[in-house]
């Protein structure tokens, strides 16, 4: 059975950091590519990072140069820094097993300005 676990979300002011988790179970974990999606009330779920199974990543201009995805093969787990946060970040953050039906269950983040 697959299941993706989100750690990390919280309260931080503009211009503060968090970091978030995503533990894997029930897969190989390296072959798959990951991503972090984020969504906000009344909008629609929105790709912030993705990273291959190669470790390569790739980011939206809204996030790049303030988040960074990341991936520990070895501990079956997904990361996100963010760093520079504004309060147009604040939505709930989901991990993905890309290309597939399977999504963790979500942790809030929010960006107090």
């Amino acid at each position: 059975q697959v299941q993706l676990v989100e750690s990390g979300g919280g309260l931080v002011q503009r211009g503060g950091s968090l970091s978030l988790s995503c533990a894997a179970s029930g897969i190989i974990f390296s072959i798959y590519a990951m991503g972090w999606y984020h969504q906000a009330p009344g909008k629609q779920r929105e790709l912030v990072a993705a990273i291959t199974s190669g470790g390569t990543a790739t980011y939206p201009d809204s996030v790049k140069g303030r988040f960074t995805i990341s991936r520990d093969n070895a501990k079956n787990t997904l990361y996100l820094q963010m760093n520079n946060l504004k309060p147009e970040d604040t939505a709930v953050y989901y991990c993905r097993l890309m290309h597939t039906d399977y999504w963790g269950q979500g942790t809030q983040v929010t960006v107090s300005s």
